[in-house]
C-alpha cells in the first residue's frame, strides 16, 4: 500500500460505501444497513500509474470460487438431509410423536432457507447488484427471517414440553392435534415479528451522476427515512430471535440435565431414564450448534448497528459473507446429530440408502442373533425381560424417541 499512488479524479477506482452510495443518490435517504442485499462495489476504471489499489476480497476469482462451494454444499446438504427427516417422520407411523413433529417443523424452516433464500444469496453476493426483481426483493429477507424466528421458537417450544415431561413427571404430553396448533402459532408469531423487513422495504433504481453509473438497490426503508428504527429493529431482533430464547432453553435444559442427574431408579434407569437422558443429549447437541452456528453473525450485526464506522471497512462484505456462510451451516447440521445420537433416525437413513422396503431395523436383535436351534435366549432378551419386569418400566422401541 505504500507504493501506490493516488490516481487521478477522472480514473480512480470508487468502492461506494453505503452511506457514500445512498449520498449520492436522488430522492430520499436510503437505510443501507450492513447487509447482503444493501452493498455495492462499484468499479469504474484503473488509475493512470498502473498501480491497482489492493482490491476488495471477493471480486477475487478464488475467494468467488470457495464461496460459491461453500453455498453449493451447504444447499445441497440442507435439501437432502432435512427433506430425508421429513420423509421418515411422515413414512413411518411409529416416528409420528410429538417431539418429532417438532423435528420436522425444524427441518421444514430449514428447507425454506435451502430453498428461497442462499441461492439468491449467493447470487447477489458475486453481482453486487439486485437483478432479481420487486418481488424477491420484499421475499428473501423476510423468508430468512421467518425461518429463523420458527427455528428459534421450535426450540423454545421442545425444550419446555420436555421440561414439563421430566422435571413435573407429566408422563401425559401433548396430544398431536395440539402439537400442530403450536406449531402454527409458532409460523404465525414468526409472520409477524419479521414482517417489517418485508414491508419496510425498497426496490429502486440508484443514480450516481459523478460516475455516470446506475444500479438497482434492494434496502431497507423506514418511515420518514429514519435509519434509527432499523437499529432499534435489529437490535430488538438480536434479543428476541436469540438471546433470550437461548436463556430460556438454558434455563430448562439445566433443570432437566439435574432431574435425570440425580434419578437413582435402576429400574428406571434400564429403560426410560436412559431413552430420555439419550434424547435430551441429542436435542441439547442442536441447540449448542444452532447456537455456534449464529453467535458470529449475531454478534457482526450488532456491532454494524452499534457503529456505523465498520462500513467502512474494506473487507466488511467478506466478513459478512463469512459470518452468514458459518450461520447457515445450522441448516444442515441437524440430520447428521439426529443420524449420529439417535438409533431411530441412523436407521431409518440406512434404511433410505440401502432402499430397502419397510419399517427401520431393529439394532439390538442385529448385534445378537440366536444361532439356528439354540434355545437359550440372547443376552439381550435375557436383559428385555428383566426391564419388562419391573414395576412401572417402559421397554424402548424403535417408536419412541
Amino acid at each position: 500500500m505504500a507504493n501506490w499512488e493516488k490516481p487521478q479524479t477522472d480514473q480512480e477506482l470508487l468502492i461506494m460505501r453505503p452511506t457514500e452510495l445512498a449520498n449520492s443518490s436522488e430522492g430520499p435517504e436510503v437505510d443501507m444497513r450492513g447487509e447482503w442485499w444493501a452493498w455495492y462495489t462499484v468499479d469504474i476504471a484503473q488509475p493512470r500509474s498502473g498501480l491497482l489499489p489492493m482490491a476488495e476480497s471477493t471480486k477475487l476469482l478464488g475467494v468467488r470460487v470457495v464461496l460459491i462451494t461453500a453455498y453449493c454444499l451447504i444447499i445441497l446438504l440442507g435439501l437432502v438431509g432435512n427433506s430425508l427427516v421429513i420423509h421418515m417422520i411422515v413414512r413411518y407411523r411409529h416416528m409420528r410423536t410429538v417431539t418429532n413433529f417438532f423435528i420436522a417443523n425444524l427441518a421444514l424452516a430449514d428447507l425454506m432457507v435451502d430453498t428461497l433464500c442462499l441461492p439468491f444469496t449467493l447470487v447477489y453476493t458475486l453481482l453486487d447488484e439486485w437483478k432479481l426483481g420487486a418481488t424477491l426483493c420484499h421475499l428473501v429477507p423476510y423468508a430468512q427471517a421467518l425461518s429463523v424466528h420458527v427455528s428459534t421458537l421450535t426450540l423454545t417450544v421442545i425444550a419446555l414440553d420436555r421440561h414439563r415431561c421430566i422435571v413435573f413427571h407429566m408422563e401425559s404430553r401433548i396430544s398431536p392435534r395440539a402439537s400442530g396448533a403450536v406449531i402454527a402459532i409458532t409460523w404465525l408469531v414468526a409472520a409477524v415479528l419479521a414482517a417489517p423487513l418485508a414491508i419496510f422495504r425498497e426496490h429502486k433504481v440508484v443514480e450516481l451522476p459523478l460516475i455516470d453509473v446506475r444500479i438497482v438497490v434492494c434496502s431497507e426503508k423506514w418511515p420518514n427515512g429514519n435509519s434509527q428504527d432499523g437499529t432499534i429493529y435489529s437490535v430488538s431482533m438480536s434479543l428476541l430471535q436469540y438471546v433470550l430464547p437461548l436463556a430460556i432453553i438454558s434455563y430448562a435444559y439445566i433443570r432437566i440435565w439435574v432431574k435425570l442427574k440425580n434419578h437413582i431408579s435402576p429400574c428406571a434407569k434400564g429403560s426410560g431414564h436412559c431413552r430420555r437422558r439419550n434424547t435430551t443429549k441429542m436435542l441439547v447437541m442442536v441447540v449448542v450448534v444452532f447456537a455456534v452456528c449464529w453467535l458470529p453473525f449475531h454478534l457482526f450485526q450488532l456491532l454494524s448497528d452499534l457503529d456505523k464506522r465498520l462500513f467502512d471497512f474494506t473487507e466488511y462484505k467478506l466478513l459478512y459473507s463469512i459470518f452468514h456462510v458459518v450461520a447457515m451451516c445450522s441448516t444442515f447440521a441437524n440430520p447428521f446429530l439426529y443420524g449420529w445420537m439417535n438409533k431411530n433416525y441412523r436407521n431409518g437413513f440406512i434404511t433410505f440408502f440401502r432402499c430397502r422396503d419397510g419399517p427401520a431395523p431393529q439394532i439390538e436383535h442385529c448385534r445378537s442373533p440366536r444361532p439356528m436351534g439354540h434355545t437359550r435366549p440372547s443376552p439381550i432378551e435375557v436383559q428385555e425381560r428383566n426391564v419388562a419386569n419391573c414395576s412401572g418400566a417402559q421397554q424402548p422401541t424403535a417408536a419412541t424417541i
